[in-house]
Order: structure tokens, then C-alpha cells, then sequence
């Protein structure tokens, strides 16, 4: 896939591995319609992809509502004229023990952002994907893969994606549609200081210790491009994860073993 003057639709834009996969398209001459709830935050990726040479436009979304997700890929067709990529890539953890859960709407609240809100938008992105033999992309996680403890909930939503996308790529076969499903681990976007904690709050400050085993979202994003380049089936952005998956097969404990020690310290008190 080259991306000069190509369609491409990204949800979660405002921050993270959404604006930087952004600013990475459009200095490769992509068009692109950014999504998320913040107008603000999406006018500054906005700024920030024009002034690396592409084409961009702001669609304020809350993909968990259906019919928003409608209204982003009828704005971009209205726009550009035409989808050539979506990128599923908007995101909400929870980090707390499952036992301490106070609220459960968490569960549900997470589950509409990371899943059921990327099954919508492909939904209505899929006709006009067909007619461009484009790519759908999730950006998932290697919680997607395996369990982690703390990350019930994110865990749970990041299973049903794969899932989803696995089934979907199958069903799409002999359409010229692809199906790329990203499987980062640990990438230092600020999700975890937003991820809910189990009163349903955020937590304001990571619960982990960023500063080891933290992949930089340049190098997450440098990953993505290449699958999408290449239109993988799936792409883990490090050797460690893609280690990981392989060990599972083999010794399913150490794999358990090293979840827990990927996610220490968790403060029991403002779990």
C-alpha cells in the first residue's frame, strides 16, 4: 500500500499512537479524517499533519454511539470521495484488580470503546472498503493475546478485537479487502494514567513504572506503517512480544509469571 493521495480514516487521532500515525501518513501525502471526542485536541493533529505535508480534516466522535460512527465515514465519502484505509485505533483502559471493582459499568464503558465502537465504524467503512480494495487495521494490544493481571476489563475488550478481526479477515477473503490487527505492548501514549481505576475513575498517573519495558510510540508507529505498507495479517511491534507468543504455546506459566512481573508495582490503595 502506498499512501499519496489514499483515504484514511483514524480514530483516537488527538494523542498518542493515533496523532503520531497521523503526522507519519500524512508526511507520506496521505488524506486523512481524525476522530476522537475532543474538537480541541483533534484541531492541533489537524495543524500538525498539514505542516508535514498531507491533507487533513477533524471529525469530533464518540465512537460509542452507532450513528456518530456513521456520520465520521459519510463525512469523510462527502470530503475526499472515496476510504481507502480505517484505522480502529481509539482506546480506554482499566487497571484494577477484578475483585476490587466497585462499578461494573467500567466493564461495559470499555468494552463500547474498544470494541463494539471499532465494530461500528468498520461497519459502515466496509462497503466503501470494498469498492477501494482498501485495509481495515485494529489497533490492538498483546493484552489481546494473553491474560494480564489488573487489565481484566482492557484484556476482555482486547480478546473480542482479535477475535472480531480474525473472523472478519476470513470473511473478507477473495474482496481485495486486508485485514491488519496491531498487537503493541507496553507504549508510553499516557493510556495508563487515563485508564479507569475501580471506582471508574482515572487514575491521573500511571500505576506502573513507565520508565522500563516502555517501547516509544515512534517506534510503535514506525511498525504500524510498515504493516500497513506491506498489508500484513498482524504485526507485534517488538521481539519481546512476538517472543512471548511463541513461549505461551510451550509454557503457559512462564507466561503468567512474566504478566505479573510486566505490571508491578500496582498500589493496592488507589487500585
Amino acid at each position: 500500500m502506498r499512501f499519496q493521495d489514499q483515504t484514511i480514516v483514524i480514530t483516537g487521532a488527538s494523542m498518542g499512537i493515533g496523532r503520531a500515525l497521523a503526522i507519519a501518513l500524512a508526511a507520506r501525502g496521505a488524506k486523512l479524517a481524525l476522530a476522537a471526542r475532543s474538537a480541541e485536541a483533534l484541531a492541533e493533529t489537524v495543524q500538525l499533519c498539514e505542516a508535514a505535508g498531507g491533507t487533513a480534516i477533524a471529525v469530533p466522535t464518540d465512537i460509542t454511539e452507532p450513528t456518530a460512527c456513521q456520520a465520521l465515514i459519510q463525512q469523510t465519502i462527502q470530503t475526499f470521495g472515496q476510504l481507502d484505509c480505517l484505522v480502529n485505533n481509539a482506546a480506554l483502559s482499566m487497571i484494577a484488580p477484578f475483585e476490587q471493582v466497585q462499578d461494573l459499568s467500567a466493564f461495559e464503558q470499555v468494552m463500547r470503546v474498544n470494541y463494539l465502537g471499532a465494530v461500528a465504524c468498520t461497519y459502515y467503512a466496509l462497503p466503501h472498503l470494498k469498492a477501494s480494495q482498501g485495509l481495515v487495521v485494529a489497533i490492538s494490544s498483546l493484552c489481546g493475546k494473553t491474560g494480564i493481571p489488573t487489565r481484566s476489563a482492557y484484556v476482555a475488550s482486547k480478546h473480542a478485537l482479535q477475535g472480531f478481526f480474525d473472523t472478519l479477515r476470513i470473511e473478507l477473503r477473495g474482496t481485495g479487502v486486508a485485514v491488519l490487527v496491531v498487537s503493541p505492548g507496553f507504549v508510553a501514549t499516557g493510556i495508563r494514567q487515563r485508564a479507569l481505576n475501580s471506582q471508574g475513575q482515572p487514575w491521573g498517573d500511571s500505576p506502573r513504572d513507565e520508565s522500563r519495558n516502555t517501547q516509544s510510540i515512534a517506534a510503535c508507529v514506525s511498525q504500524i506503517v510498515r504493516g500497513m505498507e506491506r498489508r500484513q495479517r498482524e504485526v507485534i511491534t517488538t521481539p519481546k512480544g512476538q517472543l512471548l507468543t511463541w513461549i505461551k504455546l510451550v509454557a503457559p506459566d512462564l507466561v503468567d509469571w512474566l504478566a505479573v512481573q510486566a505490571t508491578l508495582p500496582l498500589s493496592p490503595r488507589r487500585s
